[in-house]
């Protein structure tokens, strides 16, 4: 990559330390002559990464999300920085950051192009979201009955708790928890997920990635509520149709060259394929 001369940073201040690493990479900006912005509000605002070369965010997975958008409309690679818990997408430790910028300003990184979902709730409204699209009852406690098409062809019908509608990248997120499986995030493939649904068989459904979804609530007098990466609420009427399909701006994701998706999911899910040793 190239050398970065304009940095945007995104920080949680909410996140324990954030700051202070914030104002300790600022100075080695600072120092090596980057210009840079900064700002603790998110999601961000459009044009906010307009003329930077990168957007390093501080703080927790859910920060990432805040900037993924706008990065993925202006096509400006995110560095995360984890101070939250998990960091699936913020792969860099503090320490790592602190050791490493220097070299992160001098382009020294990979970056892993993330497909997301473009999910339609009404006639020319898109939204992108980078882990899922959430359909569901807007009141809580009502189960709903939703029909899937996949290119026009019906698949089936839902009666459940919702449906998860997960990319790659998101795959170790709500789809994981509900039971999903796990995506590689080069897969290209868009995997569905029913949440407790009412019926003797859960199963996952992958999608390949050119693949046109469309979903028709048949719930009577029940209006849906669309979540995008549980960030963003979306009111949808009763019998309008929520359209999904993968979207055509990819995130670029900044990572470490050498960068391994599976010793990241061993690392944060404590994860091991292996046998357990004999005493």
């Amino acid at each position: 990559m190239k050398r970065i001369r304009r940095l945007a940073f995104v920080v949680n201040e909410s996140k324990d330390g954030a700051s202070t690493l914030a104002r300790e990479l600022s100075a080695i900006a600072r120092a090596r002559g980057v210009g840079f912005k900064l700002t603790t509000r998110f999601p961000l605002r459009p044009g906010f990464l307009g003329g930077c070369d990168a957007c390093c965010v501080i703080g927790g997975d859910g920060t990432l999300l805040g900037a993924a958008r706008e990065a993925a409309r202006a096509q400006v690679p995110i560095i995360g920085v984890n101070r939250g818990s998990l960091g699936f997408l913020t792969t860099f430790s503090a320490d790592e950051a602190r050791a490493q910028f220097d070299a992160l300003l001098e382009g020294a990184f990979q970056v892993d192009r993330r497909a997301m979902l473009d999910c339609s709730t009404r006639a020319g409204a898109h939204d992108p979201a980078l882990n899922d699209v959430l359909i569901k009852a807007e009141e809580n406690s009502r189960i709903v009955r939703l029909e899937v098409f996949a290119d026009g062809e019906f698949v089936t019908e839902y009666t459940c708790d919702g449906l998860i509608f997960s990319t790659p990248t998101g795959s170790t997120a709500y789809n994981l928890s509900a039971g999903g499986p796990i995506l590689h995030p080069a897969a290209g493939v868009i995997a569905m997920t029913p949440i407790c649904p009412h019926t003797l068989s859960n199963r996952s459904i992958i999608f390949r990635e050119g693949v046109r979804l469309r979903v028709v609530n048949r719930t009577p007098d029940c209006r849906l509520l669309v979540a995008l990466d549980g960030q963003r609420d979306l009111k949808v009427g009763t019998r309008a149709p929520v359209e999904i399909r993968v979207a055509k701006a990819r995130l670029p994701l900044a990572q470490r060259p050498g960068y391994s998706h599976f010793a990241v999911v061993r690392a944060k899910l404590k994860w091991s394929g292996g046998l357990a040793e004999k005493s």
